[in-house]
């Protein structure tokens, strides 16, 4: 009943969006939380980055192949020091307010991401200088060292760009009403309820959007967003649930894309901001117990019918930088209890153990918390909303959240913001110096067979210090209705809404 009238208002809701209009296309993606600030500065969540890709175009994106490919961008040259690296614009690319995408525009919006005092993008950018005009369409980033991983970030948020005149003009409110250069423009947002863009008339790439409106409508619920799908109330969905993977499949009005992802779900512990000092925060040992309590195999079995790929890195199995040294530990509950009595902490050891809402999540969080009991821990699941536990986790208010990220291309971007020493997602205050100077270093080579064994290094110190306890790593999963075609799952878990058509 309440997918049925949840259907009855998204349909009420296309009619009203449709009124005056009746030959307009809507695509409607059904998403698994609503999105936290629309400001690719400030923004940092993996259902953002999806609304963002509808909007806001950055210099350079990827392909199927993980390949980077220009978008606002041209082109770029890294000079031969690694010092410096020059772009080339797209020529006539318009803001959706009507101003040009020009070399002023781009320094401005980098410039932005690098000083902006509630950014999230300064360490993706922290290697920059200063940015140079050059001329009209050329910008050249000017750098402090050499820095690998500088054009993967240029394929997320680092590289979105916005219009200078309304970031200016609206200030701290700019996510409110956000003007990029993509082939949707902002046209309304109800917090938990919708967020809705229409075409761009003046987009460089016109000729290829079909679709003339995407609203996209947070849905929490899955089996809901499902049976949304498939009553005809929404396009498309994102994060179908494993366990509903056959009954997509054996819909003839569905369609399963699927990819690896690239990013993983793990365990943060709140290290230095524990502020009632929990035995996970004082001891190493501790932290290893609650890993070796774990089956990762079995949770993945269990909750995603195996769909799933185990991990303990923050890169999976498949990724070259995968360190096939550390493979998964066995569970066993004797050594836990073990470390635990080594570490002489009183039994039960209780936890708090923050968890968004879903599902999937909260089938997780029930499995470990079982598991975790039988070596003797006490986890204390505290079930909360996304987009708040974001904010408690920047307070410090949680000893352990379950966390998932997309991830980057580069294993600079699933790691440095994470583990690095005051890095801006460095929720739970990790620090170690030597950790910290081989994150370092890997930022400055490119070549691979240099890089690798620097990564080896980080990957024996993390796993020893446990900041955070990787669990698995997720297949992309996102359904979609035959009405929808030309959709193209890509690895980075985003919905590329260009070349899209509605039959």
């Amino acid at each position: 009943m309440k997918a049925y009238r949840w259907a009855i208002a998204a349909a009420a809701l296309l009619l009203s969006l449709g009124a005056g209009a009746q030959a307009q296309t809507t695509l409607r993606i059904g998403l698994a939380e609503d999105p936290d600030i629309l400001d690719p500065s400030i923004a940092r969540t993996y259902v953002g980055r999806i609304v963002f890709s509808a909007f806001c175009d950055k210099l350079f994106d990827i392909d199927e192949k993980l390949n980077i490919v220009p978008q606002l961008a041209l082109s770029y040259e890294t000079s031969a020091d690694g010092k410096a690296m020059t772009i080339k614009l797209r020529p006539g690319v318009k803001f959706h307010d009507g101003e040009p995408l020009d070399a002023e525009a781009a320094k401005f919006s980098i410039e932005r991401h690098m000083t902006l005092p509630t950014s999230f993008r300064k360490s993706e950018l922290a290697s920059v200088d200063h940015v140079e005009i050059v001329d009209p369409l050329t910008i050249k980033l000017v750098l402090k060292t050499p820095f690998a991983p500088l054009i993967a970030q240029l394929t997320d948020r680092a590289g979105m760009m916005v219009s200078p005149k309304a970031a200016k003009e609206e200030g701290d409110k700019f996510g409110l009403h956000p003007v990029c250069a993509g082939p949707y423009k902002f046209v309304e947002r109800v917090p938990q309820d919708r967020i809705v863009f229409e075409k761009f008339a003046d987009y460089w790439n016109k000729d290829n959007v079909f679709i003339d409106r995407v609203v996209f409508l947070p849905i929490v619920d899955a089996t809901v967003r499902l049976a949304n799908l498939k009553s005809g109330g929404l396009d498309l969905i994102e994060r179908v649930l494993a366990t509903d993977i056959k009954d997509v499949r054996a819909d003839p009005r569905l369609v399963l894309s699927t990819a690896p992802e690239l990013g993983y779900l793990g365990l943060t512990i709140n290290i230095a901001n524990d502020k009632s000092k929990g035995a996970l925060s004082q001891s190493q040992k501790v932290r290893q117990a609650l890993d070796l309590s774990i089956d990762r195999e079995a949770l993945n079995q269990v909750v995603f019918n195996g769909e799933f790929t185990p991990g303990n890195q923050w890169v999976s199995p498949v990724h070259p930088y995968y360190q096939k040294s550390f493979p998964i530990q066995a569970r066993n509950v004797e050594k836990a209890k073990a470390l635990l009595k080594e570490a002489g902490v009183a039994l039960p050891v209780s936890v708090d153990y923050m968890v968004t809402k879903g599902a999937e999540n909260e089938a997780v969080a029930q499995v470990v918390q079982s598991m975790a009991a039988e070596a003797g821990f006490d986890l204390k699941i505290r079930v909360i909303e996304f987009a708040t536990s974001f904010k408690q986790a920047q307070a410090g208010e949680f000893q352990v959240f379950q966390i998932n990220w997309s991830g980057r291309i580069d294993p600079d971007g699933n790691s440095y913001v994470f583990l690095h020493s005051k890095a801006p997602q460095n929720d739970g205050g990790y620090s170690n110096p030597e950790a910290d100077k081989l994150m370092e270093d890997a930022r400055l080579v490119s070549d691979p067979a240099q890089r690798k064994p620097i990564y080896e290094k980080l990957t024996k110190i993390v796993l020893n210090d446990e900041p955070i306890i990787y669990l698995y790593h997720r297949t992309l999963l996102i359904a979609h209705t035959t009405r929808l075609e030309g959709y193209k799952q890509m690895p980075d878990g985003l919905i590329r809404v260009v070349g899209l058509k509605l039959k």
